[in-house]
């Protein structure tokens, strides 16, 4: 991915956070904040129909090919079926076990496929597809089962994609990441600088809190460096606990809106990215 995909990627995922909470999106309204994003970045695309054609081939054919993948491995649970019953029947220990032999090497291919279709190509974590997938119907966009709903987002990350550019900007997202895996919760990229964390029901809010606030103390306390200036990185935190049934998009407003209220007292403390 080059320097000017990275940045179209971001503006889009920022571009997806802004209407996330709308009811109605148009085509006009999102060309019209994707082209605001666009101007914060200083990025303008000369042939955006060529740009467009070959990004829909790209996606067309990394579809195709886990479509195909799917149903390879769709036809190899068939016939190991086919093989176990037979197997079975004639009593066969040598064919039952190379059945099994077979089965898990499927179900390690299985496992790939899904965390290629599932993962964040920076981060490595969940991507917001596992997110409307796994916690949420996602005819529905309403909750599976209950528990907490944590916002994270960076402060100050423009200042320092500004600063230093990108790439620092991207390593920092990593870090993030990495962070917030460290809890052994979920962890899910949302949009650009946004990150989810889901803390099961038998965690309560008090919790769930502690264990976010703990790993923001820890980064804090790191000194990153960029072109040999030392600077820090922080986030504030929002929680919204849900229960089956409630509506997605409800809970990421709440979590949002206290999320907010965190950034207030966080920047208070601390008011730039300075060492």
């Amino acid at each position: 991915m080059n320097k000017t995909d990275k940045t179209l990627q971001i503006i889009t995922d920022e571009t997806k956070t802004s209407v996330s909470g709308m009811k109605v999106v148009t085509p006009s309204i999102y060309a019209s904040i994707f082209s605001k994003f666009s101007k914060d970045y200083n990025t303008v695309l000369e042939d955006e129909i060529q740009f467009s054609h070959d990004l829909l081939s790209q996606h067309c054919s990394t579809f195709l090919d886990i479509q195909k993948t799917t149903s390879k491995n769709v036809q190899n649970l068939s016939d190991n079926t086919e093989k176990a019953l037979t197997a079975i029947e004639d009593k066969d220990e040598s064919a039952l076990n190379e059945v099994l032999q077979e089965t898990r090497a499927l179900r390690r291919e299985i496992e790939a496929l899904k965390a290629a279709v599932y993962k964040d190509e920076l981060t490595s974590i969940y991507n917001r597809k596992w997110l409307h997938d796994q916690i949420v119907n996602s005819q529905t966009g309403l909750f599976l089962t209950s528990g907490i709903l944590a916002m994270i987002d960076l402060n100050y990350f423009k200042i320092v994609n500004d600063t230093f550019g990108h790439v620092i900007g991207d390593k920092v997202l990593i870090i993030i990441a990495n962070e917030l895996k460290k809890s052994t919760y979920d962890v899910i990229r949302y949009g650009g600088d946004e990150f989810i964390v889901i803390f099961p029901q038998d965690v309560n809010e008090h919790e769930a809190f502690k264990v976010l606030d703990d790993i923001r103390e820890r980064v804090l306390k790191k000194k990153l460096k960029a072109q040999d200036i030392m600077f820090r990185t922080s986030f504030s935190i929002g929680l919204s606990p849900y229960s089956t049934k409630d509506e997605l998009n409800l809970i990421l407003e709440a979590a949002d809106k206290n999320m907010y209220e965190d950034k207030l007292i966080i920047k208070k403390r601390i008011p730039g990215i300075n060492v």
